[in-house]
């Protein structure tokens, strides 16, 4: 693709922990100041490897290097420096994620790699470098995580099955329904779900519904069309949700170059990989 901000490498085997994608990046020189990192419903950990990558999130906090951000972060991160960068990009279910990252980690703001692991997140990206190909790296990483994973105590098994509803129904599933399913109050799986997982399952709904209603809108499908087939009232209840995930309408967030990525790197469900 011409139009590529980065030369994308991708995996050609499944990974293996389930809820695990991955995709390799090379800076092209070519990424425009301010890039808008469009939100997903996933943890994504950027493992820098080689150059410079700088994201500012709402703040005006600068963070250079390798980090962690969670899911929904929206108009608020922004890489406002990438400088001959290579990096490893790896999304998490956030069922994964909170094994993998410990419950106890805040990802509503991005947080450095460093802070996380100390030593390892440093050790890990001068692994990643020295490997002599992306085959190698995502072999790598694959590793990596799945020792993390063995040794990680994991979410309740409710929790997990909450989340794959959200995620199968494209986030249309009513949670009081998926409380009643488990024979669980709705405060209780609420908090369960908001203690385990970092957000509420409300706010996983939505912004499962957003990510797929926003790649219809990229691969050109009617907005109205999208919003009565995505779970939205009304169009003007996805113009809302578009707004307040990326600070822009349905009409013009076409335009996000990030958007197109997601397509080379990751694929998307219906579509040619």
């Amino acid at each position: 693709m011409e139009t590529a901000l980065w030369d994308i490498a991708c995996p050609r085997a499944p990974f293996t922990v389930p809820g695990v994608t991955m995709a390799g990046f090379r800076d092209r020189g070519v990424t425009p100041p301010g890039l808008r990192l469009i939100p997903h419903p996933a943890v994504t950990l950027l493992l820098v490897f080689d150059g410079v990558i700088a994201a500012e999130d709402a703040a005006g906090r600068r963070h250079e290097g390798s980090f962690a951000v969670g899911p929904g972060f929206g108009e608020v991160l922004r890489a406002v420096k990438v400088d001959a960068m290579e990096c490893l990009q790896i999304r998490l279910s956030p069922v994964v994620a909170s094994a993998v990252l410990g419950p106890d980690t805040d990802l509503n703001a991005v947080v450095g790699l460093d802070a996380l692991w100390g030593r390892e997140s440093a050790r890990l990206s001068e692994q990643l470098g020295a490997q002599p190909s992306w085959a190698d790296r995502f072999a790598l990483a694959d590793a990596w995580l799945a020792r993390r994973w063995a040794a990680a105590r994991r979410v309740d098994p409710e929790v997990a099955w909450t989340w794959r509803q959200i995620a199968a129904s494209r986030g249309t599933a009513r949670i009081e329904h998926l409380a009643g399913a488990l024979g669980w109050s709705r405060k209780r799986l609420w908090a369960r779900f908001q203690g385990q997982l970092g957000m509420a399952p409300k706010r996983a709904a939505k912004l499962v519904r957003f990510d797929h209603a926003v790649h219809r809108l990229v691969a050109g499908q009617d907005a109205a069309a999208v919003a009565a087939d995505g779970g939205y009232t009304d169009q003007s209840h996805l113009h809302r949700d578009v707004k307040a995930f990326t600070g822009l309408t349905p009409a013009t967030v076409v335009d996000e170059p990030f958007l197109a990525i997601d397509d080379i790197a990751w694929g998307w469900p219906g579509r040619r990989r």
